[in-house]
C-alpha cells in the first residue's frame, strides 16, 4: 500500500502523430511532484500512461498499490500537454472515475484543469491544484493524510464545498529553483523508453528543464501555470543534475524543454564553462528565441556545451504577422540566427504557426519563402490555436464554435473564422513538409553530385524521399489552391 499514485494524462498512443514519430519522455512535472511528495515522508508509485494502452492500465496499479490518494498531475513542461487536447481530458476523466470507484481521493493538476474546474469535479476529481503545483499539493496531502490543516487555507487550491466551488488565493511561485529535488527518475521504467528509442532512432533521449515560465508577450500563448514570471535555476545545479541522469539512466542525448532556454544574461556562458568543467558534455536540443541567440556570443557557447539541435518559435515569414502576434522578434532576426546556427553546426528547427487573423496568401508566400532561403533542418508547424487566458482567445471567441480544443495533435482544425477553411491549412501544412522535403533532397543530390564518396545511408534516405515529394507536390499545391477559393 502507498500513500499516493501519481499518474498523467498523456497517452502517446491516443496521438497518431506523436505515436507515429514516436519520441516519448517521461512526465517530467509528474516526476517533480512525486519526487515533492516523498521529500514530505509520504510514499509514491507512478502509473506513467506515456506507453500504456488504454486508460484501464491503470486498473492493475490500483489493485496492488491501494493508494489512499490518486494525482492525475500533468506535466507542465510538455507542450502537448499544454496543448490541453480533449482526448487525454476524456482519459483523465476515465482515470479519475477508475481511481474513485478503488475508494481513492482524486486530485488532478495541470493547464486543463485550471481551464475547465467545473467538468473535473463532474468528473470524480476532488481537488484542482492550480499554479506551481509542488508546494500546493504537499500542503494538501498534509490535511488529506491527517497530518495538519485546513483546506481552504491552502493556497492554489480550488475544490467544492456545499455545492459551489471553492478556489483559495494564488500561492507565490518559486525563486530558488535549486531548493527543489531532483525529479524522481527511480520511479520511471526507464528500459521501456530506452528500448522505444532505440528501436526507431538508434540514441536514447530523456528530458530536463531548468527554468520555469516565460516573460514574453506572445498573446496567443497560454500561461495558465506560471504566467509572466520566469525562474531559473543555476547552471550548477543543472549540471548536477545532469551528471546524476548520466550515471543513473545513461542517457545518449538530452531536451532540454524549457520555454526558453538561457534568458537571463550570462547564463548560457556559464552553464557552458560548468559543463566543460566537470565533463558533463551530453548532446541536447533546446528552444531559444532568434533575438537571443544573436547576444552574449550565445551560440558558441551552445556549441561548446554539447547543443546539437535549436528549436525556434520563428512562427511567421511576414513581419505584419510577427507584429500582429507581438512576438517581439523580426524576421531578420530569423535569418541571422539561423546562419550562425548553422555555421556553427548546430542542426535548426522551425515552429510555424498558420492562420493567424489577418494572415494573407502573400503573408503565406513569405513564410513558404523563408522555408525555403533559411532551409531548416526540421520543421513544426501548427494554425492558431486560440486557448482561454490568451489575449489571442479574447479576440476570436465570439466566433469560436462548439469545439475549443483539438482532439489531438494532429487535429489542426482552425476553430474560429479564419480566412481559409479548416482543410486548406491541412494542405498547406503538408505542402509546407513536403517542400521542404523537396529542397533537402535537392540539396543532397548538389552535395553527392560533388562528393560521391562521402555517400551514406542517411543521404541516400534523403534522395529517395526528394523523388517522392516532387511526384506529390503539384497536387497538392493544386488542392490548396482550390480550397483557398472555398471560403
Amino acid at each position: 500500500m502507498v500513500d499516493v499514485l501519481f499518474t498523467h494524462s498523456y497517452f502517446l498512443r491516443f496521438d497518431p502523430k506523436e505515436f507515429r514519430a514516436m519520441m516519448p519522455y517521461p512526465p517530467l512535472g509528474t516526476l517533480y511532484a512525486a519526487a515533492a511528495a516523498r521529500g514530505r515522508g509520504y510514499s509514491a508509485a507512478l502509473f506513467d500512461s506515456m506507453l500504456a494502452t488504454s486508460e484501464d492500465d491503470i486498473l492493475p496499479f490500483l489493485a496492488s498499490h491501494r493508494p489512499r490518494v490518486v494525482v492525475i498531475y500533468d506535466d507542465d513542461f510538455n507542450y502537448l500537454t499544454k496543448m490541453c487536447l480533449s482526448r487525454m481530458r476524456a482519459a483523465a476523466f476515465r482515470m479519475a472515475a477508475a481511481a474513485r470507484a478503488a475508494g481513492c481521493i482524486v486530485v488532478v493538476h495541470g493547464s486543463d484543469p485550471v481551464d475547465h474546474l467545473e467538468e473535473y469535479f463532474a468528473n470524480a476529481a476532488d481537488y484542482v491544484v492550480c499554479g506551481e503545483g509542488e508546494a500546493t499539493l504537499v500542503s494538501l496531502l498534509d490535511h488529506l493524510l491527517g497530518r495538519t490543516g485546513d483546506r481552504a487555507l491552502i493556497p492554489g487550491l480550488a475544490f467544492r464545498d456545499g455545492g459551489k466551488t471553492t478556489l483559495t488565493p494564488p500561492r507565490p511561485l518559486m525563486k530558488d529553483l535549486d531548493a527543489l529535488a531532483f525529479p524522481a527518475w527511480d520511479l520511471v521504467d526507464v528500459e521501456r523508453y530506452r528500448a522505444a528509442w532505440i528501436g526507431r532512432h538508434g540514441y536514447f533521449s530523456v528530458n530536463m528543464v531548468t527554468t520555469r515560465g516565460c516573460p514574453f508577450h506572445c498573446n496567443w500563448c497560454a500561461k495558465p501555470i506560471y504566467g509572466q514570471a520566469y525562474n531559473t535555476r543555476s547552471p550548477e545545479n543543472v549540471v548536477g543534475e545532469m551528471l546524476a541522469l548520466r550515471a543513473a539512466v545513461r542517457p545518449d542525448h538530452l531536451w532540454f524543454c524549457d520555454d526558453i532556454f538561457g534568458l537571463k544574461p550570462g547564463w548560457v556562458e556559464r552553464f557552458s564553462r560548468e559543463v566543460v568543467a566537470r565533463d558533463a558534455v551530453i548532446p541536447f536540443k533546446c528552444l531559444a528565441r532568434v533575438d537571443l541567440l544573436l547576444k552574449e556570443n550565445t551560440v558558441e557557447h551552445l556549441r561548446r556545451a554539447g547543443c546539437r539541435t535549436v528549436w525556434v518559435g520563428a512562427e511567421s515569414g511576414s513581419q505584419k504577422i510577427l507584429d500582429a502576434m507581438e512576438k517581439g522578434t523580426t524576421v531578420a532576426q530569423i535569418y541571422e540566427a539561423r546562419k550562425r546556427l548553422k555555421e556553427a553546426g548546430i542542426r535548426v528547427g522551425f515552429f510555424l504557426q498558420y492562420g493567424y487573423p489577418g494572415e494573407s496568401r502573400d503573408d503565406i508566400d513569405l513564410t513558404l519563402r523563408m522555408v525555403r532561403e533559411c532551409r531548416p533542418d526540421d520543421i513544426g508547424i501548427s494554425v492558431s490555436y486560440p486557448l482561454p487566458g490568451t489575449k489571442f482567445y479574447d479576440t476570436v471567441r465570439q466566433s469560436l464554435g462548439d469545439k475549443q480544443n483539438w482532439v489531438d495533435s494532429e487535429d489542426l482544425d482552425l476553430m474560429f473564422a479564419g480566412a481559409y477553411t479548416p482543410d486548406f491549412y491541412r494542405a498547406l501544412h503538408r505542402v509546407t513538409h513536403k517542400r521542404l522535403r523537396l529542397l533537402q533532397g535537392w540539396d543532397t543530390l548538389r552535395a553527392v553530385a560533388a562528393a560521391p564518396w562521402r555517400i551514406t545511408p542517411r543521404s541516400l534516405r534523403a534522395i529517395a524521399a526528394s523523388g517522392y515529394h516532387a511526384v506529390t507536390l503539384p497536387g497538392l499545391h493544386a488542392r490548396m489552391n482550390r480550397l483557398a477559393r472555398v471560403r
